[in-house]
């Protein structure tokens, strides 16, 4: 039986036949270990339990994994006709979530700002229309006035006339109990 035995020189090393496999495959192996180990951030789970001096988990991180970190203005936002002052209002749905993805309810203070709607620009937002009086959900008694819990959301009525048929561009700010400030823009059309 004939074998072949192939040389290869790299550097000043011999390689030969079943040893060159060998060497390559181990060289290919710490080579993907490296890169991996190095080349990857580490996932980070979404509550962090820290653990303070006296062996206890520190309830303040846990509990802020809660805090809201996102709101959505839901597609249900529109012009319409309110029906008991019969006024021309903004139906504005608002969704608040927590680091989980879940929509939650929380204690917060609601600012709404409308602008001009600036076509084919990268700033669509233009002049400022009006800016209502912030709404304060602090109070429970206030936060269940505004609370849909069949749409896990806040429902606002703002008063506002549109005076032509043209694209607004709303703005919402959530300002949260832990001092974080969440904006969230949606572009609105008049009724024609």
């Amino acid at each position: 039986m004939k074998t072949c035995k192939k040389e290869y020189k790299f550097d000043s090393y011999k390689f030969t036949g079943y040893r060159s496999k060998c060497y390559c495959s181990l060289i290919f192996f710490v080579m993907l270990l490296v890169s991996g180990i190095s080349g990857c951030e580490q996932t980070k789970s979404p509550v962090d339990l820290t653990i303070e001096n006296s062996g206890q988990v520190n309830k303040t991180a846990v509990y802020l994994e809660y805090a809201p970190v996102k709101i959505d203005i839901l597609p249900l936002t529109e012009f319409a006709t309110d029906e008991d002052t019969q006024q021309e209002v903004i139906n504005i749905f608002v969704s608040i979530q927590d680091s989980f993805g879940s929509q939650i309810k929380s204690p917060c203070i609601f600012r709404f700002e409308l602008y001009q709607r600036v076509p084919l620009s990268a700033d669509a937002k233009g002049d400022r229309i009006v800016i209502w009086p912030d709404i304060d959900l602090i109070d429970p008694e206030t936060n269940n006035e505004y609370w849909r819990n069949y749409l896990r959301a806040y429902e606002f009525k703002l008063t506002f006339e549109p005076q032509n048929i043209q694209p607004y561009l709303l703005e919402v700010t959530c300002l949260c109990p832990n001092n974080k400030r969440i904006s969230e823009e949606f572009t609105i059309q008049t009724k024609g």
